[in-house]
Order: structure tokens, then sequence, then C-alpha cells
């Protein structure tokens, strides 16, 4: 009798153990699984309405909430929190774009000095031959590697000419 009595006392208190847990994991009601893209786990549902999207009622799965994590705002704060701290005087931002536009205009300069050299050595695809090219392969690696050098030259005139277009005058 004594062990009849211990266990079932053991299974008493292993239940009342265990019954606290899964109350608090779904509050007393019915967790249901709905298909769909994501699928839906709720308890937000009656028992027609998750009939009716085709739900599975989950039963002694332990279920997960993830909360998610609200972004902290950063220690320098946004422009807009900042108000006025981050404008710029407009003399100031005038300076900077005379300034910008010289440098750019330096550089489209040197770039286009450098093109026509370029295009000068390249003789319209028919540059001199060098001694060290008696292999007509090199002479024809060369040619190719200085068409490609005008391309990419060409290509970073227009990039300057971009940038240019986009300061005020």
């Amino acid at each position: 009798m004594k062990q009849v009595v211990s266990s079932w006392c053991g299974a008493l208190a292993l239940g009342l153990a265990a019954a606290p847990l899964a109350w608090s994991q779904t509050d007393g009601k019915t967790v249901y699984r709905c298909p769909g893209n994501p699928v839906l786990y709720t308890d937000a549902l009656s028992a027609k309405e998750a009939r009716d999207k085709g739900c599975r009622t989950l039963e002694g799965a332990p279920i997960t909430i993830v909360q998610a994590v609200k972004p902290r705002p950063s220690a320098s704060g946004s422009a807009a929190a900042r108000g006025t701290e981050g404008k710029v005087d407009p003399s100031d931002q005038r300076a900077r774009d005379s300034d910008a536009r010289r440098i750019l205009e330096g550089e489209l300069k040197r770039e286009e000095e450098q093109l026509a050299a370029l295009q000068k050595e390249y003789n319209n695809g028919a540059p001199e031959r060098l001694g060290e090219e008696r292999n007509f392969q090199k002479y024809l690696d060369r040619v190719a590697d200085m068409k490609a050098a005008i391309v990419r030259k060409e290509g970073d005139i227009a990039a300057i000419k971009r940038e240019l277009a986009k300061l005020p005058q």
C-alpha cells in the first residue's frame, strides 16, 4: 500500500509541476498552425475560423515567441534630430562647390591630355612596331592594350564630365 501511495503522490507532484508550464505556454488557449507563406501560428482564432482556413491544432509542442528587437537610435543622432547643427552656411557651400569644380576641371584637363597622348601613340590602330616585337602577336597584344587604355580614359573623362554637370554653376 505504501508503494501505491508514494507512486501516486509522485505522479501527482509531477503533474502539478508540469501543469503551470503547459498553462503558461498558451495561457489555456488552443494554438493553431495555419498554412501559407509564412506559416502562421496563432491562438487568436476560434475553432470554426481555424477549420475554415485549414489550420491544424498543435498539442504538446512547445511554442517559442521571439520578440523583435527595436533598433536603438545612434549616439550621434540623425540629421533631422540634430536640427540646424548639420547645416552648412551657404557661403561655405559655395566655396566647397567652387573647390570641387576647380579640382574636377584640373583632373579633366589632365585626363584629356593623357588621352591625346594615347591616341597619338595608337595612330588609328597602326602604332609603330618596337624592336622587341619581332613576334607579331606581341605587337597585336600591345595594340589591344593601347585600345583598352583609350577606352578606359574615355570612360574616365565621361565620368568627370558627369560630376561637373552635377555641380551648381
